[in-house]
């Protein structure tokens, strides 16, 4: 793509991109990431133009609207630390509201729809500690009731000709649900569920959601997803801050488009998959994706020694002063708690083909990447459940080998330092628990820190010692 004279809209025929692609991929989670991974992969090897996506938002119809506005088209500006890089992506065929169930139920019902792929953050499962589905969690529970309601009038979650009946379910779960029944009664065949989350065995994470919703509001539909889903575990790398008006702006100056939907992204990119595609699947290898028959240690690598290292830079990083994840790793204070949290994770990421002391000299170019404005806020969004699966494992293994596991520990201390003093300073707690999290900050002491701790993981609370170490690790922080 060249630079124009003269700026004009993206869309399919300004672009000169053609029809858009079958739609053969759901994708639940519009969003950034998705833009910079799959749908880039995807891109990368449709040659034909044989593999669309359909790509459902979550919360907000906003970005639908807008990308949908641009025949799906979009700019990805790959930035690294010397110059950026800009390449129009043409996998999107059609985008929607993800309220839109009558048409999600459409297009699941479709023999030719092959996968579901899912970027609807790890917290959107509402998994309890146990890994399986929290039914207490209010949205959960709404959406149960509702669906119980529906299945129980017709043994369907939506009408025959896939119109949803009154009212809508607001959980990623609850919404795919709705789109397998229609599947399952339109006998439209089997069906690949691609969980693309910062969640370990995110594959199982998205089934015992999705099941435990079933098995809950229809004993049929439970069984047929048994015998019809797969569901696939994945392990997903590639740092994608939030795009600012700034780079829409650079977008169009150095491409002649005005595109408002552009994505920011590092040269850097990494997919693993494990799992079966009954209905088939583009050739994502081609791009450089990786298929596996064992990925639980390329998850634990990725979760620990890059999102881990993100946890821990977002909360004791800005609790020193720092913005971004480059100012933070600029701290030798910060810079070396990461380092000494790497050690501890090491000990543990023994396979050879995880190549760790590769993977952390790359992730240490990643991270100082100064042109990638990666927030350490947006990190810190929803501490809760990533902390379960970035620290509490680490301070497991440590301390079954001996060892107490501080570095790891000193990641949720840092944590719920952060949550004490945004919330003395009346900031927003932005957690998916927020309010179980509120009233455990009222308390103060070794008595915060133990209800905190709790929160987390019960079990790991109760455990001799933990809550002792980490409380001797708050405060901290701002000391050095």
């Amino acid at each position: 793509m060249t630079a124009q004279t003269a700026t004009q809209p993206l869309n399919r025929q300004t672009y000169g991109a053609g029809s858009p692609a079958p739609i053969r991929i759901i994708h639940f989670g519009l969003g950034a990431f998705h833009r910079a991974h799959q749908a880039w992969y995807t891109h990368k090897v449709d040659a034909n133009h044989e593999w669309g996506i359909a790509a459902f938002t979550g919360r907000s119809p906003q970005a639908a609207e807008t990308l949908e506005a641009q025949d799906g088209l979009y700019t990805l500006v790959e930035r690294a630390e010397d110059a950026d890089s800009f390449e129009v992506i043409e996998s999107i065929s059609a985008a929607y509201d993800g309220g839109n169930i009558a048409r999600l139920a459409e297009l699941l019902s479709q023999p030719t729809t092959a996968i579901v792929t899912l970027t609807v953050t790890e917290a959107a499962y509402n998994l309890g500690s146990d890994g399986q589905l929290d039914l207490t969690a209010e949205a959960v529970a709404a959406d149960a009731a509702l669906l119980s309601q529906w299945w129980k009038a017709s043994a369907a979650l939506t009408g025959s000709s896939g119109t949803a009946r009154r009212g809508a379910p607001s959980t990623a779960a609850a919404r795919l649900l709705t789109g397998l029944d229609a599947r399952r009664r339109a006998e439209a065949g089997p069906i690949a569920v691609v969980s693309c989350d910062n969640l370990s065995a995110n594959g199982t994470a998205a089934r015992n959601a999705v099941r435990g919703l079933a098995s809950a509001v229809a004993p049929e539909l439970a069984g047929w997803i048994d015998a019809n889903v797969s569901f696939v575990d994945t392990s997903i790398d590639r740092i994608t801050p939030r795009t600012t008006d700034e780079d829409i702006a650079g977008v169009a100056a150095a491409t002649g488009f005005a595109d408002q939907s552009p994505v920011v992204t590092e040269p850097f990119h990494n997919w693993v998959l494990c799992g079966d595609f009954p209905a088939g699947r583009p050739a994502w290898e081609d791009a450089g994706a990786v298929f596996v028959d064992r990925i639980e240690h390329f998850e634990r690598r990725k979760l620990w020694l890059l999102n881990g290292a993100h946890s821990l830079l977002a909360y004791a990083g800005q609790l020193r002063g720092s913005d971004t994840v480059a100012q933070a790793l600029r701290d030798p204070v910060c810079a070396a708690w990461m380092d000494e949290f790497w050690n501890e994770a090491a000990e543990h990421l023994t396979e050879p083909e995880l190549k760790v002391d590769e993977y952390r000299a790359a992730l240490l170019e990643r991270f100082g990447n100064s042109r990638i404005a990666h927030m350490l806020a947006q990190i810190a969004i929803d501490g809760s459940s990533k902390l379960r699966m970035r620290a509490v494992p680490v301070i497991r293994a440590e301390r079954a080998a001996g060892r107490p596991g501080q570095a790891a520990a000193r990641l949720i201390a840092a944590w719920i330092d952060y949550l004490a003093i945004a919330n003395n300073d009346g900031a927003d707690v932005r957690d998916a628990e927020t309010d179980r999290i509120m009233p455990l900050l009222a308390l103060v002491g070794r008595d915060q820190t133990a209800a905190l701790v709790e929160l987390l993981d019960p079990d790991f609370a109760a455990e001799d010692g933990i809550v002792d170490m980490v409380h001797a690790l708050r405060g901290s922080f701002q000391d050095q």
